[in-house]
């Protein structure tokens, strides 16, 4: 009977560490500030009873390849990645958009060049097939210069730096802390456009999302769920504890926590000259599941619109061949959970 006891006592513990044990998701972020609130929702303990299994993959394209291929569970990246993931079918979903830029992205031209109309035949650095290429195409278009008139060539920010300094690069599309560097090791450099001006802070055109592989939303519905919870509790410690938060972001990215307050601030409120981080009622104002209004201008039910601009733009560049619907590419299904 003791040895019943002694096995019966086991078997409990064994079951219960089972049924506490956490459950992992992996997913990744590339090295920004913006997508650093995965270290705050993992060292404060506020993922919802998950294991948050975070890589640092700077090619946000190699990061939805290993989506597809069933290694990687979720990414935090730009929030343009929708209709060309619903076009090729690779199954993956944006789940919610996170941050509008209000400053930190910029068009910075080298010393020497002061107009778009110089830039006829020469080399801008951009990440091809994500914002920077739409917002450095707008610029450029507004400006009277067709995009079949420039060569963009494709870089992550650390060789888009290099590249400009080097002087391969006329002109380039940045994020902070990166244009600062560029602007001061590079006297004369001037900053064309931010996303500051209305046209872009307006549509949120420049911005962040949560994106899921569809065998994750589909396969784990509730982790999905929860993961949501996660980001957005980490949102709601940061504003609430923005100089731990930050120092927490910094750790996480290997950046100085000055860096980190170049893009996020230091009080937890909108930054003009970084950006401004939607807290989950506000993402879903902007994904079209609550009403009221955003600050800055920005369209209610606004992904809509953001959805369309990016069509219209990876038509042009040849990334999607058929103008598809946002519910093709859009699951809100976890962002309605994180409100609940």
């Amino acid at each position: 009977m003791k040895k019943i006891r002694t096995l019966l006592s086991i078997w409990l513990v064994l079951t219960s560490f089972a049924a506490t044990a956490a459950e992992t998701v992996k997913l990744s972020l590339f090295s920004w500030p913006g997508y650093g609130f995965w270290f705050i929702a993992k060292e404060k303990g506020l993922t919802e009873g998950l294991e948050l299994d975070i890589a640092i993959i700077e090619d946000p394209y190699q990061s939805f390849g290993l989506m597809t291929a069933g290694q990687l569970d979720a990414t935090s990246s730009t929030a343009e990645y929708g209709p060309i993931a619903a076009d090729k079918e690779v199954g993956i979903k944006l789940v919610t958009y996170t941050n509008p830029s209000y400053g930190t992205d910029k068009i910075i031209l080298a010393p020497g060049i002061t107009s778009a109309e110089q830039l006829k035949g020469e080399t801008v650095a951009v990440l091809e097939g994500g914002l920077t290429q739409i917002f450095m195409a707008e610029w450029l278009t507004d400006n009277g210069v067709d995009i079949s008139e420039v060569s963009f060539t494709n870089l992550i920010m650390d060789d888009a730096v290099g590249a400009m300094v080097g002087g391969t690069a006329a002109a380039a599309e940045f994020w902070e802390p990166f244009g600062s560097q560029v602007l001061e090791a590079m006297p004369g450099a001037t900053v064309a456009a931010d996303s500051t001006e209305d046209k872009y802070i307006k549509t949120a055109m420049l911005g962040d999302a949560l994106y899921m592989s569809t065998a994750f939303l589909e396969g784990r519905p509730e982790a999905a769920a929860k993961l949501t919870k996660a980001y957005f509790n980490a949102v709601d410690f940061w504003k609430a504890n923005p100089a731990e938060g930050n120092q927490i972001i910094a750790k996480g990215l290997n950046f100085s926590v000055a860096d980190v307050e170049q893009v996020l601030g230091a009080d937890g409120e909108i930054l003009k000259g970084g950006i401004f981080v939607f807290d989950r009622q506000q993402a879903a104002i902007f994904m079209g599941l609550a009403e009221g209004t955003l600050p800055l201008g920005i369209a209610s039910d606004g992904m809509k619109a953001h959805w369309d601009i990016t069509t219209d733009w990876w038509l042009k560049f040849g990334f999607v061949d058929r103008a598809l619907p946002m519910d093709t590419g859009v699951d809100t299904t976890p962002l309605q959970a994180a409100l609940q």
